[in-house]
């Protein structure tokens, strides 16, 4: 049997939307640690704020940060060499090897700072305080600063009508750079969730021969990872609805809420 390998967004997939408690997915959770089944976070959230929730998941597996800015990969993961790696991460429990996809954050920063000299009313994580972004993201302090502390991609709000935002998207793509959404506005570089989950299949097919990849998301976001995989999953968001945007071949959709919707998709799957 081909081994299965679960790719997972945070925020309103994984996580409840209001109160980031996956305690709805704990079933499935247990299902997949009990088949020993890789599950990859992949998610617009940074290095930090992953590593929060792989402690609380015990997960020790590869993640993707920042919408697929950055792959981490723990040290001895794989036992042959993984190459194109640019520099280490090391902290007091784990040491990473780490692949760059995505821009610098320094030229994110100066790319807001040009939107908005040139008249558009975007704010940056960058230009918050911790207080405000743990405000407007429902989070506490603690919580907010691991959000602000970024390497790959620059998440912002902008309050506009349709024409409005197209006119800053085509802003933001004449300075180099992509956008997309998902509970935020998002400015990066040439990387996406889909890029880094490419990748991390070519190494776990190296490491496991054939595999059936599966992937779990609710937003725009979400659709390059949901385009490269064997089964592409998205929940029902906050409101019950699923985003219409997302629209790939073989569209799987969760009879439930983020969590709840994640808990019975991968069930349904796992049990078949």
């Amino acid at each position: 049997m081909k081994k299965l390998i679960v790719f997972t967004d945070l925020d309103g997939t994984l996580l409840d939307y209001s109160t980031y408690s996956f305690e709805p997915a704990l079933p499935a959770l247990q299902l997949i640690k009990e088949r020993a089944i890789p599950l990859i976070i992949c998610s617009s959230k940074t290095r930090k704020e992953i590593e929060y929730y792989r402690k609380k998941l015990d997960n020790h597996h590869p993640f993707i940060s920042e919408n697929g800015g950055g792959i981490y990969i723990p040290k001895g993961y794989f036992e042959f060499g993984v190459k194109s790696s640019e520099f280490r991460v090391n902290n007091e429990e784990n040491e990473y090897l780490v692949m760059r996809l995505g821009a610098r954050y320094s030229d994110l920063r100066r790319a807001i700072q040009q939107l908005q000299s040139e008249g558009f009313n975007v704010k940056g994580f960058g230009d918050m305080t911790a207080e405000e972004l743990a405000m407007l993201a429902n989070m506490n302090i603690h919580e907010a600063e691991m959000a602000k502390d970024r390497d790959f991609d620059e998440p912002f709000i902008f309050e506009g009508n349709e024409d409005q935002i197209q006119k800053l998207f085509k802003a933001i793509k004449s300075k180099g750079f992509n956008f997309t959404q998902g509970r935020f506005f998002h400015i990066l570089g040439d990387s996406d969730k889909g890029k880094a989950v490419l990748i991390l299949i070519d190494l776990y097919r190296k490491k496991l021969g054939d595999i059936t990849t599966i992937a779990l998301g609710d937003s725009p976001n979400d659709i390059p990872m949901l385009e490269r995989v064997d089964y592409p999953i998205i929940v029902q968001k906050y409101d019950g609805n699923y985003n219409q945007q997302i629209d790939v071949p073989n569209l799987i959709k969760a009879d439930g809420i983020g969590p709840e919707g994640w808990n019975k998709a991968i069930l349904r799957l796992l049990y078949r």
